[in-house]
């Protein structure tokens, strides 16, 4: 049984760092697409960023630059370090893994206090 679980969400001042991080047990993450959304209040779930199985990665416009993902396949692991975080990243991030199926974690949530 594949399980994503997510930690390291939390309250933070505008301007503020949070590391995310998830791990996924029950299966090799070697081939997998990762990636992190999130959902907002009242939003839909969005991309955040994704890393490829060739540790490529893809990031939307508002994690250009402030975000960065990365993975370590031994430990079967996805990170989404966020610097210079703002009040509009406030919402749920899901981790997610795209090998054979899609999969997602519970949710952490991150909250940024103007």
């Amino acid at each position: 049984q594949v399980r994503l679980v997510e930690s390291g969400g939390g309250l933070v001042q505008a301007g503020g760092s949070l590391r995310l991080s998830c791990v996924a047990s029950g299966i090799d993450v070697s081939g997998a697409h990762m990636a992190w959304y999130r959902q907002g209040p009242g939003n839909r779930r969005d991309l955040v960023a994704r890393v490829h199985p060739d540790n490529s990665t893809t990031y939307e416009y508002f994690a250009e630059g402030r975000f960065t993902i990365s993975r370590d396949n031994d430990r079967g692991t996805v990170t989404l370090q966020m610097n210079g975080l703002e009040p509009e990243d406030t919402a749920v991030y899901y981790c997610n893994l795209w090998a054979q199926d899609i999969y997602w974690g519970q949710g952490t949530q991150v909250t940024v206090s103007s």
